[in-house]
């Protein structure tokens, strides 16, 4: 069967990335793992196109290890929220992947300080498990003054993924188009760890970033406030 080259790039551009467009366009059987934290139904259902008034943009960094080809990437995430009413009402959208493979840390922090101007994000968010105050002191040697925040892990990745896996589940975070490979390693993370190949580090960056957005500050908010006497 021939399809006119005009069809072909309309169902490219609007299902192109896809699960959809994975198991139309390229053959590919799709199907959801044992346990998998974000199915293929959720990953659709947060392609809806919405329009989001942003409070805070944020942009998230899971620095690799080491540097080079053959090194883990670095996950560099920028989400958007709305915090209008209740932490329930709160709604939030991933705007853009700028993860970068075999950088070097000058690149991939100058990726992360570009980022963060375009976007006229509010900050930087950034794992120091690996690379400690270095992380820190990189990317304030690129811009002095860009408000960073300096996280560390101390759960393992699936505990940290659960509780933004659930927004999902909740249809409280959206995706903006161009996020393919995000939400492939998003497909492969289960209850039981990663099931793909090296570390999920754009996954990783994405967990950062709707914790700092979502997930802590509706922590705060629903903890006891206590008036001083």
């Amino acid at each position: 069967m021939h399809l006119a080259a005009s069809f072909l790039d309309m169902v490219t551009a609007k299902y192109g990335g896809s699960s959809v467009g994975r198991q139309e366009l390229d053959g590919e059987f799709v199907t959801d793992l044992d346990g998998a934290l974000w199915t293929q139904a959720m990953l659709e259902a947060a392609r809806a196109p919405r329009q989001i008034d942003f409070d805070r943009v944020v942009v998230a960094i899971d620095p690799p290890v080491t540097s080079g080809k053959a090194s883990d990437e670095c996950g560099i995430i920028v989400a958007g929220v709305s915090l209008a009413g209740r932490p329930q009402d709160w709604r939030a959208q991933v705007i853009a992947d700028g993860s970068l493979k075999g950088a070097s840390p000058q690149a991939w922090a100058e990726r992360a300080v570009e980022l963060y101007h375009r976007h006229d994000a509010d900050r930087l968010v950034a794992e120091v498990n690996q690379g400690g105050d270095l992380v820190g002191s990189l990317l304030r040697g690129i811009n002095g003054v860009v408000p960073l925040r300096s996280v560390r892990a101390t759960r393992g990745k699936v505990l940290r993924a659960e509780p933004v896996a659930a927004l999902y589940e909740q249809g409280r975070i959206s995706h903006r188009p161009g996020l393919g490979e995000l939400e492939a390693q998003m497909a492969l993370m289960t209850g039981r760890g990663y099931a793909g190949r090296g570390s999920p580090d754009r996954v990783d960056a994405l967990v950062w970033a709707i914790t700092d957005l979502m997930v802590e500050p509706a922590n705060d908010y629903r903890s006891p406030r206590v008036r001083p006497l």
